[in-house]
């Protein structure tokens, strides 16, 4: 009876000994401790061909995935945040990927070029600009005005992590 006390005891600390003092359901990576808001200026588009309402989509769903995947919050007033982030679509493409005989492509590839300009105010002023050029493939049956909602959905999942990886790293 002795022994299996004295086993409780020493596996309860052990246990208690390894177990983490905070758990933190958002990773902080290497962004410094004073950033803790941002503010995203909505995209310019520059790219032809683009929809119209493009820009402003991939803007907000920039921001949102900010704002789920660091501790960072959206500062309401524009430009007042420890990171004051713009950007620009520069190139918004659909080529055929594989081609078959007669010059028939079996797949298109839709790409999307962006260039973000981050804006540190603290713990020091310093610019930093992130080129990313994400795309998605997709059968040449597939009508693109059918599915462009969906294969822009995940090219912006790829752009906005380019994006939050960025923000993460130790520059």
């Amino acid at each position: 009876m002795r022994i299996n006390l004295l086993l409780f005891i020493i596996l309860g600390l052990l246990f208690t000994s390894c177990w983490p003092s905070s758990v933190s359901l958002i990773d902080t990576g290497g962004m410094p401790e004073e950033w803790k808001t941002f503010t995203l200026k909505t995209l310019e588009n520059k790219a032809p061909n683009t929809p119209l309402s493009y820009a402003a989509l991939l803007s907000e769903k920039t921001k949102d995935a900010i704002q789920n995947n660091t501790r960072l919050m959206l500062n309401p007033v524009n430009g007042e945040g420890e990171l004051s982030i713009e950007g620009i679509i520069t190139s918004y493409q659909i080529v055929p990927v594989a081609l078959q005989e007669g010059d028939n492509s079996q797949k298109n590839r839709l790409s999307v070029s962006v260039e973000f300009s981050i804006f540190v105010t603290k713990p020091k002023e310093e610019k930093i600009t992130l080129n990313t050029t994400r795309f998605v493939d997709y059968d040449s049956s597939i009508d693109l005005a059918s599915a462009e909602n969906d294969l822009l959905e995940e090219v912006n999942k790829q752009i906005t992590q380019d994006l939050i990886n960025k923000l993460m790293s130790n520059w």
